[in-house]
């Protein structure tokens, strides 16, 4: 039975630990959060569109609810994780080519700055309708 002071219940919780952490990890977790947000979406997107089968007014209050500023929110959010698992998986692909290997730092950084600008530009467009 693993205790409290136990090596592996010790070493489990290092991953946790955000201290010392460089941007390499923090990359790496930013592609696996988004990763499984997006796996989450992908079954919730086909939970809706089941909605399809059950009729039009079925179909039609859910397009009317997916228009309030809530879901336009999470679409944003959406879009977010979408262009952070692209761009960060897009620099990662590079540096396993060895691309941008000695500059990855600055990779991740200007990605993620086009990633925000990109999401910045998305919103005001879905907003501003």
């Amino acid at each position: 039975m693993a205790t409290l002071n136990s090596p592996k219940i010790r070493r489990a919780g290092r991953w946790f630990d955000v201290r010392r952490r460089r941007l390499g990890m923090w990359a790496y977790a930013l592609n696996r959060i988004t990763g499984i947000g997006l796996v989450v979406y992908l079954y919730l997107h086909l939970g809706v569109l089941s909605m399809l089968a059950r009729g039009q007014s079925s179909w039609d209050s859910f397009v009317a609810l997916a228009r309030s500023p809530f879901y336009l929110a999470l679409d944003v959010v959406l879009l977010a994780g979408i262009l952070i698992h692209g761009l960060n998986g897009l620099r990662i692909a590079l540096t396993g080519f060895d691309v941008g290997v000695r500059a990855q730092k600055a990779l991740f950084g200007i990605l993620m700055l086009a990633a925000a600008l990109a999401l910045i530009a998305a919103a005001l467009k879905i907003f501003g309708d």
